[in-house]
């Protein structure tokens, strides 16, 4: 029987995983949790969100929703466990972040062609191997990944933010509202006056920071930056950032505030939520300090405080083929943020491409070649050589899916119109043997 050993069951590794146990098959699925934990987690499921629990815009006019309709059509674990999950949040796909973790743990110890082992992965071992350990490998493994790949000696930091409990916040001093009415009221808005924002970024700009092993500003992906840091960049920076108050109005006023703080959903009972772009690594005394500044947290109880983490990634274009395998060892495959894709429908998505295309190499079937014109294609191609100068993690966007030919009126409209043509292509590609080959089960 063909096997393959997948080390790490987060995202990437689940969706591989499951991609390949589709196909017939044998996966070792290695996984660490729960003898040996990382800093950001804190459950022994599979496919645990670490940062935030939404996996962001559903809407086809997005690149993240074009990817995530992609992988629904092709039979995507992560987004079966989302939809499953869903909790509500505007237009935007958000999660009961333990349901969703407990659907992909069930359905792969279910599935009959995954053995899971449990236990560090220290080593790359023989044959067929996906390694998709994530940002938070462990040393032995970011070691033994490190003496393969020259170039991989890239990392940088990431957070987490904030859960408050609901019954917590001063509804009082706070509303249920979607920037531009988007969907339903689901956020609860904190707004502050002037005179509040200006002490809050004063004090966050100067407070305590938690020590973290070679922490270094210069080091921390845009995308994730820590509140602190961006009050240190100048005083608006955050009333143009998470804190931006545009397209909220206040049902108290009818107007807008001066700056907002925003908390999304974390859960299906709607009884814990997060706190919007409030990854931090300020200590936890002085985050329960200066976030209980904002007049609707005056008296919040904190379930989780924020958490800094170091994320490690390769420098993929020098090291990956289109297919995620390692140039200089093709046996071995890379999936998930490691490579440099940013966020979790990313992440996901990657381990979806690997796992079908190393399915169809291990069976003896051509590959599928995802193209440009589809997002999944566009992601694994910039990943393998299509980013220019300093390669940066990125998330998918339209810019790097391969333009329409013809001009359409309007970004929405042209958005709308590339997404029509991927999911086309979609429909097409899922003609290939690789889709069909239960024969081979």
């Amino acid at each position: 029987m063909n096997t393959v050993t997948v080390l790490g069951a987060g995202l990437a590794g689940s969706e591989c995983a499951w991609q390949l146990a589709e196909r017939g098959i044998h996966v070792r699925l290695v996984e660490m949790k729960p003898h040996k934990m990382t800093p950001a987690h804190c459950s022994a499921y599979f496919g645990e969100l670490v940062c935030s629990n939404s996996l962001r815009s559903d809407e086809l006019t997005n690149a993240v929703g074009l990817l995530k309709a992609e992988m629904r059509k092709m039979g995507s674990l992560i987004m079966f466990s989302a939809d499953l999950n869903r909790v509500a949040a505007g237009g935007a796909l958000a999660v009961d972040r333990v349901g969703f973790a407990r659907t992909i743990t069930e359905k792969l110890r279910s599935h009959p062609n995954v053995e899971v082992v449990e236990a560090e992965a220290t080593e790359i071992p023989e044959g067929e191997v996906v390694v998709a350990t994530g940002p938070l490998s462990s040393d032995a493994i970011a070691d033994a990944i490190a003496r393969r790949c020259p170039e991989s000696d890239l990392h940088f930091y990431d957070a987490v933010a904030p859960i408050v409990t609901l019954e917590s916040v001063d509804m009082d001093s706070a509303f249920f509202a979607s920037r531009y009415d988007k969907g339903t009221a689901d956020y609860v808005n904190c707004p502050m006056d002037r005179d509040e924002y200006l002490a809050f970024v004063t004090e966050l700009a100067t407070a305590k920071e938690a020590e973290v092993h070679g922490f270094d500003d210069g080091g921390v992906f845009e995308g994730c930056m820590p509140v602190e840091v961006m009050a240190r960049r100048g005083v608006d920076t955050l009333r143009y950032g998470p804190l931006k108050p545009v397209g909220l109005k206040d049902p108290r006023t009818g107007k807008e505030n001066y700056a907002v703080v925003q908390l999304r959903r974390d859960n299906a009972d709607g009884t814990l939520y997060n706190m919007v772009g409030f990854q931090t690594h300020l200590t936890w005394a002085e985050q329960r300090r200066v976030f209980t500044m904002i007049p609707a947290l005056r008296n919040a109880e904190f379930v989780r405080f924020g958490v800094m983490h170091r994320n490690t990634y390769l420098n993929s274009p020098q090291l990956l083929d289109r297919y995620y395998r390692l140039r200089s060892d093709p046996r071995i495959s890379f999936a998930g943020q490691m490579t440099g894709v940013e966020g979790y429908v990313e992440s996901s998505a990657s381990g979806m491409l690997v796992g079908i295309e190393t399915a169809a190499r291990v069976l003896g079937l051509p590959p599928v070649d995802f193209p440009q014109e589809t997002a999944i294609g566009a992601l694994g191609l910039y990943i393998s050589g299509g980013s220019v100068g300093d390669f940066q993690p990125m998330n998918i966007n339209f810019g790097i899916i391969s333009p329409l030919g013809h001009r359409v009126k309007g970004k929405r409209n042209k958005n709308a119109a590339i997404s029509e043509r991927s999911l086309a292509i979609i429909d097409e590609i899922m003609n290939k043997e690789v889709f069909h080959c239960e024969d081979h089960h």
